[in-house]
C-alpha cells in the first residue's frame, strides 16, 4: 500500500503492516476534528500497487503529483514502512533537520525513549 506522507513524502506498507495501521486509526475518535483530517487526508490518496517481476511498483499519478516525483526519487527504509521522495525535496528535508537532530534526540528522551542504552 502507497499513500500520501508527512513532509512531502510517500509512505508504502507491506499490507500486514497496512492492516495493523488501519485498525489503529479506526480506533481514533471521528468525533475530533483532527482525526477525521488525518485520516481521510492518509486513506484517501491509498493506492494497492504491485510489484512486478522486477521488483519495481507503479506509483499512481496523484501521489507522484503529491510527492513531486519526476525523475530521481529516493528510497528509505522507517521502520514498518518505506519513505519515497523526491530528490530535491529529501535534500532540503534534511538541509532543514540536520542542524536540529541532536535536539530532536534530546526530546526523544521526553518520550521516555532512550535509544543509547544498550539492550
Amino acid at each position: 500500500m502507497v499513500t500520501k506522507g508527512l513532509d512531502g513524502c510517500l509512505f508504502a506498507y507491506p499490507r500486514s503492516e497496512w492492516e495493523v495501521l488501519e485498525q489503529k486509526l479506526k480506533s481514533l475518535p471521528f468525533t475530533k476534528g483532527d482525526a477525521r483530517a488525518f485520516v481521510r487526508f492518509f486513506f484517501s490518496g491509498a493506492a494497492i500497487c504491485e510489484v512486478d517481476k522486477q521488483g519495481r511498483i507503479l506509483i499512481p499519478v496523484n501521489l507522484r503529483e503529491f510527492a513531486q516525483l519526476e525523475k530521481d526519487a529516493i528510497v528509505i527504509g522507517v521502520s514498518t514502512r518505506v519513505e519515497i521522495w523526491a530528490k530535491g525535496q529529501w535534500e532540503q528535508y534534511i538541509s532543514r533537520t540536520a542542524a536540529s537532530y541532536e535536539d530532536i534526540a534530546e526530546k526523544i528522551v521526553d518520550l521516555d525513549l532512550d535509544i543509547t542504552k544498550n539492550q
